[in-house]
């Protein structure tokens, strides 16, 4: 098949629902960032233990991880346009009992509200970013990420500049984001309708260009196995990062709050551009090569972040939070491929087993640290990328470049 053919077949991007819906993906997951924002905060003022906020953690991520594989199984079923709108109230109604709640249970149950939000809100964000991407795959979903993990990014600033001036009701400032996220996905759910209600759209939908050959069913599931390891390892090792490696900095540094969140920013913002980088990379190297430069860049510099002077911590986070996640979108595209009838599910299964390993590890990671210590714990946890190396047994793919002509 030529390289016009196939741009033929997938049509050309929409990149103002590309956009938008990456600017939503950025409302969504800043909701949830105000969740690990709020750690320091809740453990200074109210006295949790790490275990207690790891299980904050835990309620948030396991409801998504458990629902968005199945909201995304419903929708390759019956697709919901207005379900986008309908989760981001879900995070509004959770936002609100997270800003006022008295008590550690009606925080839990807020975060549960939150989760919901996001269980429903990736599944059909990811199938509107597909939708929308033409023969600019990669590229969309890049965008539709990046949204989502510059969200995530904000969590360090949020919490030093209104969390801890604040305390927890400056979370209440967010209602503000999540009714405009609720107005801008009602808009995109009508185009979204649109699209569904054309018959060209149907026939485009069973046209899908996949970059992997030919491969049986226990080729397909081995390859799906493989790809949950890396995400696994993956997912675990952020959730550390994102939630208590602050608490390494301000133990071993005798940083302040607001100071160590300042380098989590980095490691996340840093992230983000990994992951924007990550598709449009896959899209020209292949999606295999850009998976495996993710997992083996990492590892060294992860086993020695522990040990650094402050001068080299800097550097490492930066490099570390880069070459990580630059296999985030890339991972979503390669499930998609791999089993391309079931774009919904394979969304919602690769992102929510990336919420499901950040919930585990939340609680996994509080206890070591009730129980070890904070550094012993960080030590334990760089070794995390090294399970990464199955990455080399991946499905080799071809390099597909969709030239304009």
């Amino acid at each position: 098949m030529t390289t016009s053919n196939l741009s033929s077949k997938l049509g050309n991007p929409v990149y103002p629902i590309m956009f938008a819906i990456g600017l939503c993906h950025l409302f969504n997951d800043s909701l949830q960032a105000v969740i690990p924002a709020m750690f320091p905060v809740l453990a200074k003022e109210i006295g949790l233990t790490f275990t207690q906020l790891g299980l904050i953690s835990f309620s948030l991520n396991i409801v998504a991880s458990i629902l968005q594989p199945v909201v995304g199984f419903i929708s390759d079923k019956k697709p919901m346009p207005y379900a986008l709108p309908l989760g981001m109230i879900s995070s509004f109604i959770g936002i609100a009992g997270l800003a006022f709640a008295p008590e550690y249970w009606i925080i839990l149950v807020s975060v549960i509200f939150l989760g919901l939000g996001s269980a429903v809100f990736h599944p059909e964000g990811s199938r509107v970013s597909y939708m929308a991407a033409g023969s600019k795959r990669g590229l969309s979903q890049s965008i539709y990420q990046v949204g989502g993990n510059s969200g995530q990014a904000l969590a360090p600033l949020i919490s030093a500049f209104i969390l801890v001036p604040l305390g927890q009701k400056g979370a209440a400032l967010f209602l503000v984001v999540a009714a405009v996220g609720i107005f801008i996905l009602s808009k995109i759910s009508a185009w979204y309708k649109k699209q569904l209600e054309e018959d060209s759209l149907a026939k485009k939908k069973k046209t899908l260009l996949s970059s992997l050959p030919v491969l049986s069913k226990k080729q397909v599931g081995v390859a799906l196995t493989l790809l949950m390891i890396i995400i696994f390892a993956r997912s675990f090792y952020v959730t550390n990062m994102t939630n208590f490696y602050i608490f390494h900095l301000m133990e071993n540094y005798d940083f302040s709050i607001q100071k160590g969140q300042l380098f989590i920013f980095i490691f996340l913002v840093l992230g983000a551009a990994g992951t924007f980088f990550g598709g449009p990379w896959a899209d020209r190297l292949g999606r295999k090569n850009v998976i495996l430069l993710s997992v083996l860049v990492p590892i060294p510099l992860s086993l020695v972040l522990p040990y650094v002077q402050i001068w080299a911590v800097v550097v490492l986070l930066v490099l570390i939070g880069f070459f990580i996640m630059l296999s985030f979108s890339v991972s979503v595209v390669y499930a998609q491929e791999l089993v391309p009838s079931k774009i919904g599910t394979m969304a919602g299964l690769t992102v929510g087993l990336a919420f499901g390993m950040g919930a585990i590890g939340a609680v996994v990671i509080g206890i070591l640290m009730d129980h070890v210590g904070v550094y012993t714990t960080m030590i334990i946890i760089s070794v995390l990328p090294i399970i990464g190396l199955v990455a080399i047994a991946l499905p080799k793919d071809r390099k597909i470049t969709l030239a304009n002509k």
